[in-house]
């Protein structure tokens, strides 16, 4: 990599020593821009720094319906897209598959503004798109037709997300772009594909719901490796005998905790009953063959999950349908064929062994 060092110990100090004279810069960066925007007035809440937010970073086709201008891009090409797009500023884009996702998202700043004033441990949504900026005006009209609190655009001009989405502390990233996704995994940033449900169903708006698939989504996907190398036999007898020792966490482990610390602050003011998030686990495994480890991992993490339900291998459409989940997590493409079939949205994250199986079919 440019700028690595190599030999001596004073050397390899150098790097952390130039990490945290950035660090001290961007400190310096935010109070001098804090200062200046401090000084103007407006009843609007300013976007949080990025170290203290929870930052969802969607894409334009995740939090519109695009379809259309994608085929034109797709048969025309990008200059006749942009036209497209330029000509059609005025027209407002209909809801995508995370539109639901990022209006319940808001209500949750919402209630927490009200408890938490001066707190900026909320969620920031960030406008992840390789759009040119001469699209930027469809996009930011539509936003603002919605009443959508969406300040930070990135619009990319067709280069890659991922420098933007790490510069953001991103906490995930929802995109209808597949490749884009996997590169995003492949970083380490909590990351998923989104598909548009094929029914429309009503979705809670005073709640959050957001339900996960267990291994490879929550935890590693360790015990999916066994069922397909070993079979469903030896995984049961796996689980059992590793009962106490913890799964290895998966990529959407963060985004579990990130919502567990934000119930807590509606605990702390006694709003159990009122939280606006609730969380699902909702997963193919048996309960009394292998529900104890996850159920202990959780407890390990110091998570709560509101509720667990363990189908032990039935289709998870049904159960979805009874939740009616914002957005739904899972890394096996047939469960979210399932979940869509039936109204659910759902998002696909490309992580684990069921992958490989995926490819080579």
């Amino acid at each position: 990599a440019p700028g690595t060092m190599s030999g001596s110990g004073s050397e390899e100090q150098q790097p952390s020593q130039a990490a945290e004279d950035g660090q001290q810069e961007a400190e310096q960066d935010w109070a001098a821009a804090k200062a200046f925007y401090d000084n103007l007035v407006t009843k609007r809440a300013r976007p949080p720094k990025p170290q203290n937010a929870i930052t969802v970073a969607v894409s334009s086709r995740a939090l519109f319906d695009l379809v259309e201008e994608q085929r034109i891009y797709e048969e025309h090409g990008l200059e006749k897209y942009v036209e497209y797009q330029q000509n059609n500023e005025n027209v407002t884009l209909k809801p995508g598959p995370a539109f639901y996702f990022v209006k319940a998202l808001e209500h949750v700043n919402a209630r927490l503004l009200e408890l938490y004033p001066d707190d900026e441990e909320r969620f920031d949504i960030v406008l992840m798109t390789n759009n040119h900026a001469q699209v930027g005006v469809r996009l930011i009209n539509s936003i603002n037709h919605y009443g959508l609190t969406i300040e930070r655009f990135c619009m990319t001009g067709g280069e890659s997300p991922i420098g933007y989405l790490t510069a953001y502390l991103t906490n995930l990233y929802l995109s209808a772009d597949s490749e884009k996704v996997q590169e995003a995994i492949e970083a380490g940033i909590a990351s998923a594909t989104m598909f548009t449900a094929n029914k429309d169903v009503a979705y809670s708006d005073t709640q959050l719901r957001v339900a996960f698939d267990g291994d490879a989504v929550i935890f590693s996907d360790e015990s999916e490796q066994i069922v397909k190398e070993q079979g469903l036999d030896r995984f049961f007898e796996h689980e059992q005998l590793n009962e106490n020792k913890p799964l290895a966490q998966g990529p959407l482990k963060g985004f579990l905790e990130d919502l567990g610390k934000l119930q807590k602050k509606f605990y702390a003011k006694n709003e159990r009953l009122n939280c606006p998030i609730r969380t699902y686990l909702v997963t193919a495994r048996s309960a009394a063959s292998s529900g104890a480890r996850v159920l202990k991992t959780l407890r390990s993490w110091g998570l709560e999950i509101d509720e667990a339900l363990f189908l032990a291998g039935a289709p998870k459409g049904p159960i979805l349908v009874k939740i009616r989940p914002h957005i739904f997590f899972d890394d096996q493409m047939f469960h979210i064929e399932g979940a869509q079939k039936l109204g659910t949205i759902a998002a696909h994250v490309p992580y684990g062994i069921a992958q490989k199986y995926r490819k080579a079919t």
